[in-house]
């Protein structure tokens, strides 16, 4: 089976500003080598981020627009409501996760502390690979 993913916001800033080790920068270029899918909080986070570099800003505005943006559904919108319900989770991660679920993706994450309770979420942190696992 093909492992696909949901890039969070912030891993997205941070292989954008190359703060990413390097393994973790070689993850997400393979990914971005095959797809790359965001869910609409994302898409508002991003193009709303002031990283303040004109060259950024532009870098930040086209991978959003290359994107394929996962909008909410109503089922996405029920499913967040659960994970709210149940696991306390801010709003926009309720809604990355909820998206993740219900589409079956892996989200790239580099705040494993709000989405590892998550019953059935699969996620991975690029800052923590001592070896990128190839997506597949």
């Amino acid at each position: 089976m093909v492992t696909r993913y949901l890039i969070d916001s912030s891993a997205v800033s941070k292989y954008l500003e190359e703060r990413l080790p390097e393994t973790g920068l070689a993850f997400m270029d393979a990914i971005f080598d095959v797809e790359s899918n965001i869910s609409v909080i994302a898409k508002i986070e991003l193009l709303t981020w002031n990283p303040g570099e004109n060259d950024l800003q532009e870098k930040v505005a086209t991978f959003a627009e290359d994107s394929a943006v996962y909008e909410l559904s109503d089922t996405i919108v029920d499913q967040t409501i659960q994970i709210r319900r149940k696991y306390r989770l801010k709003t926009p991660d309720a809604i990355i996760a909820a998206t993740a679920l219900v589409n079956n993706l892996t989200v790239v994450i580099d705040n494993e502390r709000d989405f590892n309770n998550i019953k059935g979420l699969k996620w991975i942190n690029p800052a923590r690979l001592s070896a990128p696992p190839t997506p597949h």
